[in-house]
């Protein structure tokens, strides 16, 4: 007849994966049809009454007790299994007698002074505890525990980015610092890419294929899989790309994560444009407008960054399709900060406001993207704008714009007058249809423009792009020749022109980037030999000192017995 027995000890704390090699050991023994071996939290004892292996007697555990339940063929077998208990849990405590164990992070950080980590994998329950004593004395933290609450990970983030220290995590399973493995890691050449990410398992895979594909890795910082919600706002992500981006060792960055919160990718997007060098981005899930955006590479996937990156690393003159920022922004007079765009098309004037989504927090027109930013009056430009002069509103007895330039160009004279307008973007469409020589009209237009711009003391710059071919009767190549002799800035390509234009306004509004008040990362504590301080899981700590890494092993406690209110007065004192 089969017999469940129970053993609990009171107040004996042991990590996850001393328990779960105990619970196998049991299980293996003659007689033993199943064990549990666990701490007795809530949620634990409910796992174990799923599989009905939580007697009545069991109930009493509390979340800082040992609980062992062992269901066998019969008693005897039962006891035997149960006697074997003190036997393996002396054998773990001889193991460990040869060397010193700290029972604190102060005496551990007073043996390993230069340690500048901290890896704590305790119980959710206790993991901020330890991670905040770890942010006083100094540390970075690479936070692998989970079922830590999220207000806990927003003070954690805060402190330490007031303290311009790094918290990798809660649920952070991985991290690269100078190609020692931290967690869950593979062995990666050190090289000059470096690499960001909110998915544990992703920096693995690109981080290997990375290797695989001939390339190294100077970092690889996790965050943790809630950085990039609106409630945590990226507060790892963000010193993240900073860090990498002033790293001399970091030639080509590497964003990943699984779907982020829509508002938090447009400014990670905006901050990764700020840096001085390539960044290759996957946002699993979310879509891109295209290949590239200025020092920004989108890659369809975890293999096509790691192919991105690679390449880049490998070509560090390698620049951007559409070249870089205009020479002369310094022309520009203090009162110029926005666009005028004046479009006979209006899938290029459409394609142009969801491009400038990535330059500009907000483009007024009267065929908006989002009713939200319907122009009030069409006639009078507000801010950015871009007007589609072929709508109805326009069109009602008058020729399309496309036949007709007369109320394109008044309306070019208009914004020239602006002081506040820097940029005008116009597109010329040849073709059968069109008018038979649209730039002999609107070339002479944009010379005076300019040229009244000039006379007020300000630069006016016209940026046009002309969609046709060279059979067209309007002859391609003499349109593009006379609008550049008249002072614009012309290109066949619609993206091309209208990146170009948003570099511009990009630099004409830097209230528009990101700005990270708190103090940056001192990168000589990811430069120097690794050496750290582990609480919790002591196979980390096996895989630092495998890894020729200096690693103390913290013999650690739930503090005041894991008695909760007591924790909590208990960080009070600590200055909390």
């Amino acid at each position: 007849m089969t017999a469940t027995l129970v053993d609990i000890r009171r107040g004996a704390y042991y990590d996850s994966a001393f328990l779960m090699q105990l619970q196998r050991t049991l299980s293996d023994l003659p007689g033993v049809q199943d064990a549990g071996v666990i701490m007795g939290t809530p949620t634990n004892k409910e796992l174990l009454a799923a599989i009905d292996l939580l007697p009545p007697e069991a109930q009493s555990a509390k979340p800082d007790d040992l609980l062992i339940v062992v269901r066998a063929e019969d008693e005897t077998a039962a006891r035997d299994a149960l006697a074997r208990v003190d036997d393996l849990l002396t054998r773990k405590q001889t193991a460990h007698s040869a060397e010193y164990r700290p029972q604190s992070l102060e005496t551990a950080a007073a043996m390993l002074p230069d340690a500048a980590w901290v890896l704590v994998s305790v119980a959710g329950r206790y993991a901020a505890v330890v991670a905040r004593n770890a942010l006083r004395l100094g540390k970075h933290v690479f936070l692998f525990s989970d079922n830590v609450p999220v207000e806990e990970e927003i003070k954690l983030k805060a402190m330490a980015a007031a303290k311009g220290l790094l918290v990798m995590g809660p649920d952070c399973g991985t991290a690269l610092i100078r190609g020692i493995g931290l967690g869950f890691a593979n062995k990666v050449r050190l090289g000059p890419i470096g690499v960001v990410a909110a998915a544990g398992t992703g920096l693995q895979q690109v981080t290997a294929r990375i290797h695989q594909l001939g390339g190294g890795v100077s970092h690889g910082i996790g965050t943790g899989g809630r950085d990039l919600t609106e409630k945590v706002g990226a507060a790892t992500f963000k010193q993240g790309i900073d860090v990498l981006a002033r790293d001399p060792d970091t030639k080509v960055i590497v964003l990943v994560s699984k779907p982020p919160a829509p508002k938090v990718a447009e400014e990670m997007l905006q901050l990764a444009r700020s840096a001085p060098k390539p960044v290759v981005i996957n946002f699993i899930g979310r879509p891109a407008s295209t290949w590239q955006m200025d020092n920004l590479y989108f890659a369809t996937g975890l293999d096509d960054a790691a192919r991105l990156a690679v390449e880049l690393a490998n070509d560090e003159g390698r620049t951007t399709k559409d070249g870089g920022e205009p020479a002369h922004l310094g022309r520009f007079a203090p009162s110029q900060r926005y666009l005028r765009g004046l479009f006979s098309g209006g899938t290029l004037a459409y394609e142009a406001q969801y491009i400038l989504q990535g330059y500009l927090p907000k483009v007024w027109a009267n065929a908006p993207l989002d009713k939200a930013d319907r122009i009030p009056n069409s006639l009078v430009s507000q801010e950015h704008t871009i007007i589609d002069l072929g709508e109805d509103e326009f069109t009602v007895g008058r020729l399309h714009p496309m036949m007709d330039n007369e109320l394109r160009i008044r309306r070019l004279m208009q914004e020239a007058a602006d002081p506040e307008t820097a940029v005008i973007m116009l597109d010329v469409v040849i073709g059968y249809g069109s008018h038979p020589n649209p730039a002999s009209e609107l070339a002479p237009a944009i010379a005076k423009a300019k040229a009244t711009a000039a006379a007020a003391g300000r630069t006016l710059e016209v940026v046009a792009v002309v969609t046709g071919t060279d059979e067209d009767p309007q002859n391609f190549g003499s349109q593009i020749e006379q609008l550049r002799a008249a002072g614009a800035w012309v290109n066949a390509s619609n993206e091309a022109v209208v990146r170009y234009a948003g570099r511009i306004l990009r630099a004409l509004n830097p209230q528009s980037a990101i700005r990270n008040p708190q103090p940056p990362i001192d990168l000589a504590t990811l430069q120097r030999p690794l050496s750290a301080i582990n609480v919790g899981l002591e196979s980390f700590a096996e895989n630092l000192i495998a890894q020729g890494v200096p690693a103390i092993q913290v013999d650690w406690r739930p503090p005041a017995g894991g008695n909760e209110k007591l924790m909590m007065i208990l960080e009070r004192m600590k200055g909390n």
